[in-house]
């Protein structure tokens, strides 16, 4: 026991020798510091992956759209840059708000021409589109830069088109159709734009716009801030859009803003004025897409109720919808086109003979399925139209001739066809 004892002293020894000697390499100020508390402190900073690296890049347009083309105005300096995808079906000519450029749809355009045709158009100021004067952006002047690309693109007999419109876009777009100005005109998609909301915003814009950052040292750094911001949430698309809303400048050796909207305040108020009625006026199908209910103002929510419009909310999105969620969108715009059956011609009517209507007045007369399908054509003038021979009933109402045509029970009608035009 006594030789045991002795071979355990020299280690209480040791040990307090070393009790000695961590104060004095505590006070040594070339000593090692002490080891981490937590295991996740010892490890050493990773080094930035690839993929990092190249998380905010910017990626082409090209491999979302098929092609690419600067319209030329006629009798002016005005050049437009439209990037087109899709060689079949309507139209869906795309019109981007304040600040963004055609490959704002860039993301939803892969998707919609499987569709239909989309052309997304950089409008004045913005994008790859060079103009006299880029600051106009008089909702007369880009009315009138919509109207003349699409004369340049399809001269006087353009296929159906229908104008999609986001922001700035969409009151731009609203204008067009009020102007009666394209014969082919078959449908308005209308992105995130409200008169009331509108206009209550813009006391606002000017402090929005300047507590934006107005320059950056990379491409990369203001696709990052973009998403990190808020304006837009998917990084694809960012990578897609964000490059074509800036320039370098050469004298700041910086990227800044290809738009100075804040130097177009003049033209705000007329953009939105009157937009509500104007988007109820018009005749053709209408789709609203909001990003939030609390965007839609009094005169569009009765219009709503009346059924003047197809309106969807789209949930978890910000301002740029086609941007934020291009999935569902181009499926809404899809939707849209099946829905009221918009071909490259027009509607598509569905014509269905229809033999029963005058044999059952024929052998019914003064009974009630004669007063019932009197009743039909009377309630339903809008929704069906009525060949009879070759006379085309052209306007939505015509009570009288319906009258007329169901009491002569023993004329002999060659046939009756009806037109379901949506």
């Amino acid at each position: 026991m006594e030789k045991s004892s002795s071979n355990l002293s020299p280690l209480a020894e040791e040990s307090s020798e070393n009790e000695q000697r961590i104060p004095k390499a505590q006070d040594d100020d070339s000593a090692k510091p002490p080891p981490p508390v937590s295991a996740f402190d010892s490890v050493p900073d990773r080094p930035a992956s690839q993929s990092s690296l190249h998380k905010f890049s910017p990626i082409d347009g090209k491999e979302f759209f098929d092609l690419e083309e600067d319209i030329h105005i006629p009798d002016s300096d005005d050049v437009f840059h439209v990037y087109m995808a899709g060689s079949e079906g309507p139209v869906v000519f795309c019109l981007h708000g304040g600040g963004y450029s055609g490959l704002s749809f860039a993301l939803s355009a892969a998707q919609i021409k499987e569709k239909a045709r989309v052309v997304a158009m950089d409008m004045r100021g913005h994008g790859k589109t060079f103009t006299e004067n880029d600051l106009d952006l008089s909702i007369e002047t880009m009315c009138n830069d919509v109207i003349a690309v699409l004369t340049a693109m399809y001269g006087s007999s353009p296929p159906a088109i229908i104008l999609v419109g986001h922001s700035m876009g969409g009151s731009v777009a609203v204008h067009v159709a009020a102007k009666k100005a394209i014969p082919s005109l078959a449908g308005l998609v209308v992105v995130d734009v409200v008169e009331g909301t509108a206009m209550a915003s813009l006391m606002h814009m000017q402090k929005i716009l300047s507590s934006r950052i107005q320059h950056f040292q990379s491409i990369e750094k203001a696709i990052e801030w973009s998403v990190k911001g808020g304006s837009l949430r998917n990084i694809d698309s960012a990578r897609v859009s964000v490059p074509t809303t800036l320039k370098y400048d050469d004298a700041r050796k910086c990227y800044v803003y290809r738009a100075r909207l804040e130097e177009t305040e003049q033209y705000w108020r007329g953009w939105y004025e009157g937009l509500s009625e104007k988007f109820l006026s018009s005749p053709v199908p209408k789709l609203l897409l909001l990003a939030g209910t609390d965007r839609l103002d009094r005169a569009l929510t009765i219009g709503q109720m009346q059924g003047k419009f197809q309106m969807v909310v789209v949930r978890h999105t910000g301002h740029a919808i086609q941007e934020d969620v291009p999935d569902e969108f181009s499926t809404l715009i899809a939707n849209f086109i099946s829905r009221n059956r918009i071909g490259p011609n027009g509607v598509e009517v569905s014509v269905i003979p229809y033999y029963v209507a005058p044999t059952l007045i024929s052998n019914h007369n003064n009974s009630l399925v004669a007063a019932l399908i009197r009743l039909v054509i009377h309630v339903f003038p809008c929704r069906y139209r009525c060949f009879v021979g070759r006379a085309l009933s052209r306007k939505s109402s015509l009570p009288l001739l319906w009258w007329l045509m169901s009491s002569l029970l023993t004329m002999p009608f060659p046939f009756v066809l009806v037109i379901d035009i949506g």
